[in-house]
């Protein structure tokens, strides 16, 4: 069996070598920044996130911490920080899986089906049990405003600057559960330097 040094290797080359626009910090393996967009046929389609993504030592034996850096409205994400849900991550997790597997499984399923009882934003819980109109409607408003691509944070994944983010401290913890009230943020603004890497 690989050793986790060399399954988080293998595992970044093959996401830095596929389709999507990844952006290393500092040359880590272990931290990197790409652009996902939001799936088809759900109110999150014309969406552009730019995702914030550390890998534990341990990886693939613990799942990755993942983050949006520009807001989303989601039951399962934090508004504040953009931590995605460890409880949601870690159920769906398993060993098996790779980095590729995130972005084209795990993250357009969390977005396609959101898990309401179980959440990290409590508002967007209660709307979208309450009036999924009127959540698809706020889905796509926060689209419309935070990813919808002219953002300057969506324009260099160099820039890793967290854009139209109210209330971020920038400490970096992203293990955050579903029912911590704490305004932790799973970003650390290590770079306001604007290079012309662009995404």
């Amino acid at each position: 069996m690989s050793s986790p040094r060399r399954r988080i290797e293998t595992d970044v080359m093959k996401l830095l070598m596929s389709d999507y626009d990844v952006k290393l910090v500092n040359d880590n393996m272990h931290e990197f920044y790409i652009r996902f967009k939001g799936p088809e046929g759900t109110p999150f389609a014309g969406g552009e996130w730019k995702v914030h993504v550390e890998l534990p030592e341990q990886y693939p034996y613990k799942s990755p911490s993942i983050g949006f850096v520009n807001k989303i409205f989601h039951p399962n994400i934090d508004e504040l920080s953009g931590s995605v849900c460890l409880d949601v991550i870690n159920q769906t997790w398993s060993p098996m899986f790779d980095l590729l597997n995130i972005f084209e499984s795990f993250l357009p399923q969390l977005l396609r089906y959101p898990n309401p009882t179980d959440p990290l934003n409590g508002e967007a819980a209660a709307l979208m049990m309450r009036d999924s109109a009127g959540y698809d409607s706020k889905v796509k408003d926060y689209v419309l405003r935070f990813a919808s691509g002219k953002k300057k944070g969506l324009e260099k994944l160099g820039d890793n600057k967290k854009e139209g983010i109210d209330g971020g401290d920038g400490e970096s913890d992203s293990e955050i559960s579903c029912d911590s009230e704490d305004d932790i943020s799973s970003i650390d603004s290590d770079s306001d330097s604007d290079d012309d890497e662009h995404m």
